[in-house]
């Protein structure tokens, strides 16, 4: 299996279930509750949904442009810009849905680049901070690139759930009907 097979469909995945639980979430609420829902947080000191959206979307177009050997364009920064300060302006859900939309298409066109990387690549991960970490290809996908992708995601849902939207786990798992055997739905489905 090649990170192109675990990263993409994983990422791709993802970020539609995301983008459906927004449109669930705007579906839901009144629209100025669905804007404020975009600032909502499981606890004071973690960053609201608008956030957690933001930063999905920076984890999977930071992996695909790193496991490219790509320099980060600066769209990048500007989303994580954005992450982080989103309180500085009131942000919508359309806003939301624009930037997991952006990503899916960044990383479906950047795909092809990746069925070739050799998983013993070296990858050095700088963080801000000063901190780096050094790993393979394969070690970043696998202890980097997806649990923080995955840590938003599921933060977004977490906080959509919270917050009452009409969310259960089959939006999280939707993705997986079409492995389901047949006639083994409970309820004989």
């Amino acid at each position: 299996m090649t990170l192109k097979d675990t990263l993409v469909p994983s990422f791709a995945q993802m970020l539609g279930a995301l983008s459906t639980w927004l449109a669930k979430a705007e579906q839901h609420f009144e629209p100025a509750q669905a804007a404020e829902i975009l600032q909502a947080r499981l606890a004071p000191d973690m960053f609201p949904l608008f956030t957690q959206v933001c930063f999905a979307c920076v984890q999977a177009q930071e992996a695909m442009a790193r496991l490219n050997g790509q320099d980060f364009p600066e769209a990048i920064a500007a989303l994580r810009g954005e992450g982080v300060d989103a309180g500085a302006k009131p942000w919508t859900i359309a806003d939301a849905q624009a930037r997991i939309a952006d990503t899916i298409a960044i990383v479906e066109a950047a795909a092809d680049g990746l069925a070739d990387v050799a998983d013993e690549m070296p990858i050095a991960h700088a963080l801000p901070m000063g901190m780096v970490f050094d790993f393979t290809a394969a070690q970043y996908a696998r202890d980097w690139a997806i649990p923080q992708f995955y840590f938003h995601v599921m933060t977004a849902y977490a906080i959509l759930r919270a917050q009452g939207a009409p969310l259960g786990k089959i939006d999280y798992v939707g993705h997986l009907l079409p492995y389901l055997r047949p006639g083994t739905m409970p309820g004989g489905r």
